[in-house]
């Protein structure tokens, strides 16, 4: 029998779903969600296993304009996956007209010989009517191979799309042995989900200015896993609204996580988080080193 295996980027402005859609397809949850724009910061692979076939996604961080050297690296960093892969899906949603974040993107594909497809999301929250012109769109601006309307969230056509990958491609190895679904440590997912937390919980002045280190972890009897993380922040005022009055937000931060970090692990845990400021960490390349941003 044939073995197929290939690199597939998922790449598209910022809150378009990338990250839902590949922990739907992967079925658990590798990337962190939010609402909120600039949620992924890394390249993160996952890897779906098939009897014939292993395809490993790139989940890349949302092309935007950038605003600080985090923000510049982000952007290079995805528009540089489109050169590693077998082919590329860009995701956008099908009820935006094209923006100029689209265009630009598109634009940076221009005489990319890889296949891409336009993978239009959010396909539940619009009338089928309105799905053709929103496609119609789209092909004017670029010569897609393919075109896959989706619900990444409800995973509607997500089995569809990923058949269709398949025949594009090549014979190949297994690059990741059965059972491993990414490239990525449990301590690297643990500090995301504790982000993760911070995004949906805190206000906009906060979320971006967030990073955080996994500062220790131990295997403890009765099937416990202690962890010890550190929340940095920016600036002090920002440490106050992270730790809140009594220290009530870093409680429920801390909650939150634990039960993720739990279904992650299929452990009890213990979790201690702390907050601490490194001033303007977003651009001093010392500390983007030393965060693990340009270790990619």
């Amino acid at each position: 029998m044939t073995f197929k295996s290939g690199f597939v980027a998922l790449v598209g402005r910022t809150n378009v779903g990338k990250s839902t859609l590949m922990n739907q397809v992967i079925g658990q949850k590798i990337a962190i969600m939010s609402d909120k724009a600039q949620t992924t910061r890394h390249k993160i692979h996952s890897v779906l296993h098939r009897e014939n076939a292993q395809v490993v996604f790139l989940d890349t961080p949302g092309i935007h304009k950038p605003k600080h050297r985090l923000g510049e690296h982000l952007v290079d960093l995805a528009l540089g996956t489109l050169k590693e892969v077998d082919v590329v899906l860009f995701m956008t949603e099908a009820s935006s007209v094209p923006g100029s974040g689209d265009k630009y993107i598109l634009k940076q594909m221009e005489g990319l010989k890889t296949p891409v497809f336009l993978v239009l999301n959010k396909i539940d929250l619009i009338s089928k009517a309105e799905l053709l012109p929103a496609i119609d769109q789209y092909r004017g601006l670029y010569p897609f191979t393919e075109v896959i309307p989706v619900s990444a969230l409800k995973g509607e056509n997500t089995d569809l799309l990923v058949e269709v990958l398949l025949k594009y491609l090549p014979e190949g190895p297994r690059y990741y042995p059965e059972g491993v679904i990414t490239d990525r440590p449990e301590s690297f997912i643990m500090a995301e989900l504790i982000r993760e937390k911070v995004l949906h919980l805190t206000s906009e002045e906060i979320p971006h200015s967030v990073t955080v280190a996994i500062d220790h972890l131990e295997e403890r009897p009765n099937n416990l896993v202690a962890v010890q993380a550190t929340i940095y922040t920016e600036r002090e005022s920002q440490k106050g609204i992270l730790i809140g009055k009594g220290g009530s937000m870093l409680k429920k931060v801390g909650q939150q996580a634990r039960q993720e970090i739990e279904k992650l692990l299929g452990s009890r845990v213990y979790l201690q988080l702390w907050v601490k400021v490194k001033k303007d960490w977003r651009n001093r390349p010392q500390h983007l080193k030393n965060f693990g941003y340009y270790n990619e």
